[in-house]
């Protein structure tokens, strides 16, 4: 068993008592939020202004062609600079922007930093192919998210049964055959799907979210499924920029632009994620809506004549 070495809440000078009790994986499946009946009066102005948004936007950009490829082209950089930034990456924004643009890299940072940065921008690029080919969401669809982002990556730092830091190989594309979970902050370990139930979980979201997408707000549908799959943590790694990949793969979907979660609010965001796993998801639902609202924001002032 291996405990992911960047995952949240993750405290790398702590080993994990290997004398853990398994049964206690299973506590973190209580909440899946499918059946979730969203109370308005606690997202309903969160929903009005990301709509209106969308709408000042749709209106704007198709005035503005060569403005709006710019504009895309800088939340592409963003969003892979802030993804990786969650996961651990050493790159600054402006060492992100010099790679892709150049493709030179950077004295003195990890050469998988590089790799991550060019997989998430080339994963960005194919969801637009999905979407033009009008693909549904599906295992194979994630699958071939988490190896295009692991495309290259040999190893990713773990931590073993006896708190040692150690490289475990990487399995683009396939899901974890051993259990994987974090040790929190506060000496609790947090377990995540047994292997043995990955697929139909994996099955069980996919069909909830080709269901759902059709009638209910994209940023409900968007924001459960990304807590599902961080939940669920089907993959030895990328799982976390996974999750915000397929958020955002329906937001496009639905038209609307992409919420870039932002390195500076990770504490927020894994503190969001950490009282959705005890039965809580406004949190959650409230920094992925303002995560969007501040893309939108930044897109209409891009926009401005």
């Amino acid at each position: 068993m291996f405990t992911d070495a960047h995952s949240r809440f993750i405290d790398n000078n702590q080993g994990v008592d290997p004398k853990f009790d398994l049964n206690k994986r299973f506590q973190n499946m209580e909440y899946n939020y499918y059946d979730f009946k969203e109370n308005l009066s606690e997202i309903k102005e969160s929903l009005v202004l990301v709509d209106d948004l969308k709408i000042q936007i749709d209106n704007k950009k198709s005035l503005q062609k060569e403005r709006w490829i710019a504009i895309q082209e800088k939340l592409r950089v963003d969003w892979t600079y802030d993804s990786n930034a969650i996961e651990g990456s050493s790159l600054t924004r402006g060492e992100t922007l010099f790679f892709l643009k150049e493709g030179l890299t950077v004295e003195g940072k990890p050469f998988k930093d590089f790799l991550d940065a060019r997989n998430h921008a080339e994963a960005i690029d194919w969801l637009y192919e999905v979407i033009k080919n009008n693909r549904s969401v599906t295992q194979g669809l994630i699958k071939e998210i988490n190896a295009l982002l692991l495309s290259g990556v040999k190893y990713t730092p773990a931590i073993n049964e006896t708190g040692q830091k150690v490289r475990k190989p990487t399995n683009p594309g396939k899901y974890k055959v051993l259990p994987n979970h974090v040790l929190k902050t506060d000496g609790t370990i947090h377990f995540y799907t047994d292997p043995i139930y990955v697929y139909d979980e994996m099955e069980i979201l996919c069909q909830w979210i080709n269901k759902n997408i059709k009638n209910r707000h994209p940023l409900i549908v968007g924001s459960i499924a990304h807590y599902n799959m961080v939940r669920i943590h089907p993959f030895d790694d990328g799982n976390g920029r996974g999750a915000r990949i397929l958020m955002n793969l329906i937001f496009i979907k639905k038209g609307y632009p992409v919420a870039i979660i932002k390195n500076e609010n990770r504490r927020k965001y894994l503190a969001a994620l950490n009282q959705a796993d005890k039965g809580d998801i406004y949190p959650f639902l409230t920094l992925v809506a303002v995560s969007l609202i501040n893309t939108e924001n930044i897109i209409v002032e891009e926009l401005r004549p």
